[in-house]
């Protein structure tokens, strides 16, 4: 077996380079920029660049959904997301939800219901609710299971969740 120059890790020092780029990101109505790798993916950039520790990572492969966003109002794993993608849409993590003190009513009625006990999965179930409602401001009880399939509660506190996103969908009709 013959190799090449780049089967040998120390000919191959042009692999490990990694450029930065400055971008500018759109979260939670906010203009950041940023000096990372297009190709890192917009969790570590949350977590890790601008503190914004609300999306948690959790499987690193997009499906459990404990690190669930919106980019431009759609439910999106950021931990498969890479961050270049992303420039320029409007993303929304679990901080950007409260306005002017009052939670969104997708956290209100999570609190509400109890739902919640470990609450490792609640920013990610949060998001994808709120995804579900911008689509669906009415959900049937299986339009909320199949809206939140991906979405993984180690708990299992589904029937609490779906109670919960059926509060909030009432509580957005007034």
């Amino acid at each position: 077996m013959t190799l090449s120059p780049c089967d040998k890790k120390e000919y191959c020092l042009h692999s490990a380079i990694t450029i930065n780029f400055i971008m500018d990101l759109l979260i939670n109505s906010k203009k950041y920029s940023v000096n990372v790798s297009p190709d890192e993916s917009l969790l570590t950039v949350l977590r890790n660049e601008l503190d914004l520790t609300g999306s948690k990572y959790g499987c690193g492969e997009g499906v459990c959904g404990a690190c669930t966003v919106l980019i431009n109002d759609v439910a999106v794993r950021s931990c498969i997301t890479k961050a270049g993608s992303v420039a320029g849409k409007n993303i929304t993590t679990i901080e950007g939800l409260e306005k002017n003190g009052k939670l969104h009513p997708v956290q209100q009625a999570c609190l509400d219901v109890d739902v919640f006990q470990c609450s490792y999965c609640a920013p990610g179930m949060v998001m994808s609710a709120v995804s579900l409602l911008k689509k669906n401001s009415a959900p049937t009880k299986d339009d909320i299971v199949k809206g939140m399939q991906g979405n993984i509660c180690r708990c299992g506190t589904y029937p609490r969740i779906v109670k919960a996103i059926q509060e909030a969908s009432n509580i957005q009709k007034g």
